[in-house]
């Protein structure tokens, strides 16, 4: 049985909205009967990719940030965009522990913690335009158990 849904969101770079991301991304897609694991994993893949967003995509200024989530039979996209300053090497910045911001110690395994935990990562960037991270999980089927 194939199913869709979308749903779109845009919130200010605020750290406290950091959390709000999780919980309305964790309820868009208990659609999909998640495992409480299942949903542990996308609550944190969306907090490292919203927390990217707000630290090294905006830095001191607020603007907004963009969620998107799609379904697809069995399969949740999570889209986290803003439009800040861009990654300069991406490649680099997906590496673990690489931070470009070690003075408010940052672990730099943000992008390894996505990669953990989401079947798919997708990162595309443009300097001064912003950051387009897309994720994908993918659920067994009902009938599949």
């Amino acid at each position: 049985m194939e199913y869709n849904n979308y749903m779109k969101m845009e919130f200010y770079s605020k750290s406290q909205n950091e959390a709000f991301a999780r919980v309305v991304v964790a309820a868009f897609a208990a659609q999909l009967d998640p495992t409480i694991e299942e949903i542990s994993d996308i609550k944190t893949a969306v907090s490292e990719a919203v927390t990217n967003a707000i630290i090294h995509g905006y830095e001191d200024k607020s603007d907004l940030i963009t969620v998107i989530c799609r379904i697809n039979d069995q399969e949740l996209e999570i889209i986290v965009e803003d439009k800040g300053k861009g990654i300069e090497d991406i490649q680099q910045a997906r590496e673990p522990l690489y931070t470009s911001k070690p003075e408010l110690e940052r672990s730099g395994m943000g992008f390894t913690v996505m990669e953990t935990f989401m079947d798919k990562v997708n990162v595309y960037s443009e300097i001064g335009k912003g950051t387009k991270v897309t994720m994908i999980k993918k659920f067994k089927s009902l009938s599949e158990d």
